[in-house]
């Protein structure tokens, strides 16, 4: 198999945001494992039923992104014990109009990043829910939901601190051996 394409989709549209930083700490982890291509949300428009019929350029930007890819990589933070609506947004327009194969049998990981006690394990949850529903099949374990602290990430955004960076690397093991 050549390289996978890994479109990578970030639930925080801040340009700072910690899973934006733990995003690209990601792909310098992996190496030249993958060929990873961020798609942008912030430019989709609330999904509406009624431009199912005339599909806005940006939502026809994003669907085919996700068609092309290999797989995919959901990085999100956790906003009230859930997913951020900028991001379920994107999957409800990418999932249209009805009968829509966008996401279908795409393979995915989810990590994720937040200030909070249990990081993103709520969020990821309820993200596990969405893409079953939408036929997307989600690497089981291990589960990276990481708390956001100063000193994580050095002045390069490389992840320093060691128990981290080896569950990445552990995970970017089983992502690629899943996938393969």
């Amino acid at each position: 198999m050549s390289t996978p394409t890994i479109a990578v989709i970030i639930g925080s549209l801040r340009k700072q945001s910690y899973n934006r930083q733990l995003a690209r700490a990601v792909e310098r982890l992996a190496g030249d494992r993958f060929a990873f291509q961020t798609l942008g949300i912030g430019d989709l428009p609330l999904y509406n039923q009624d431009f199912d019929q005339d599909f806005p350029a940006s939502a026809l930007r994003f669907k085919n992104d996700i068609e092309q890819a290999d797989a995919l990589l959901f990085v999100t933070p956790e906003y009230n014990r859930s997913i951020p609506g900028v991001l379920k947004n994107a999957i409800d327009v990418a999932s249209r109009p009805g009968g829509s194969k966008t996401f279908a049998g795409k393979r995915a990981g989810i990590i994720g990043m937040s200030p909070g006690a249990h990081g993103t394990v709520s969020s990821q949850q309820h993200l596990r829910n969405v893409l079953a529903a939408v036929d997307v099949a989600v690497l089981p374990q291990p589960e990276i939901a990481l708390q956001y602290r100063e000193g994580l990430f050095d002045d390069n955004g490389d992840i320093v601190d060691e128990r981290a960076r080896k569950r990445l690397l552990l995970f970017l093991e089983r992502y690629e051996a899943w996938l393969r």
